[in-house]
């Protein structure tokens, strides 16, 4: 007979979502013989590995890739057990949410403040990277939600709509297309532009409004939308940008937003959910938030 224990469950898990057992110990306050104890005594249960070990590294193998989120769902539901038990109203645990560098840097208040204001007991773990990136996270189960500005298509991915952003083009205030009163596309051959880095859907918007443009010069490929402000502050380029990112700089004098009606700059920020994973109670409890 299996009888496999919730703190088993829990190194698993934990093992998977952060990548080894030294980790995993130190987020559940375990030494890590005990941690390695309990992972060696499920897998012996299971008469089967859940993890490849290579060079010392663990990774997930297809078992452990299909008992990751069943293993997640059980924890979830022993601590809401837990609660029910104790007639506990107040929600309690942990969320992992994953957003994209607008939605963490510049909307995180707008994603975040009632569910946090609502539930102070439950720890938020937010991650923020590119679009590629939290949709990949995802798919690994080591974030319960996402919100991203760029498309994103997987059958085990559900993808909400939660709100429009707009882009802008912007550069520095003396730039010569700053001082025309009025824009028209041709006016943009052989511009100079900073981009974002491949994977970030600011990058694949800007490349769409490029592409009804005639040609210009990538000078620069960034991560971060704040390098990319300094660097057209600098003269370096003009950028296509978050609205929301360039207000401060727009409002001190440092940017200039150019009018470009003739572009499409608009683009859906979406909620990412898996379609396999259990919805507990914090999960539900925040996407009703939003």
């Amino acid at each position: 007979m299996i009888n496999i224990s919730p703190r088993q469950l829990e190194v698993f898990v934990h093992v998977a979502t952060l990548g080894s057992v030294r980790a995993a110990a130190q987020q559940l306050h375990l030494t890590q013989p005990a941690a390695s104890m309990a992972l060696r005594d499920m897998e012996h249960q299971l008469d089967a590995p859940v993890f490849d070990r290579e060079r010392g590294r663990l990774h997930l193998n297809a078992r452990g890739r299909e008992l990751l989120p069943l293993a997640q769902e059980l924890l979830e539901r022993y601590a809401e057990f837990g609660r029910r038990g104790k007639d506990d109203v107040m929600l309690g645990g942990e969320l992992r949410v994953g957003t994209s560098n607008t939605v963490g840097n510049y909307r995180v208040g707008e994603l975040l403040g009632d569910f946090i204001g609502a539930h102070p007991q439950v720890t938020v773990r937010l991650r923020v990277a590119n679009t590629e990136a939290i949709a990949a996270a995802m798919l690994d189960h080591g974030l319960d939600v996402g919100c991203v500005e760029g498309p994103v298509a997987h059958p085990q991915l559900e993808v909400r709509p939660w709100r429009v952003d707009s882009l802008v083009v912007c550069a520095r205030p003396d730039h010569p297309l700053a001082q025309r009163r009025r824009l028209a596309a041709e006016h943009f051959a052989g511009a100079r532009w900073v981009l974002r880095e491949p994977g970030s859907a600011t990058r694949v918007l800007s490349e769409r409004a490029l592409g009804q443009l005639p040609s210009g010069e990538t000078v620069l490929e960034l991560d971060q939308i704040e390098a990319i402000k300094q660097a057209v502050v600098a003269g370096l380029g003009i950028a296509c940008l978050p609205a929301v990112a360039v207000s401060d700089a727009v409002a001190a004098g440092r940017l200039k937003i150019l009018k470009t009606p003739f572009l499409d700059l608009e683009r859906q920020l979406s909620l990412l959910v898996h379609r396999q994973r259990y919805r507990s109670v914090v999960l539900e409890a925040f996407l009703r938030t939003l």
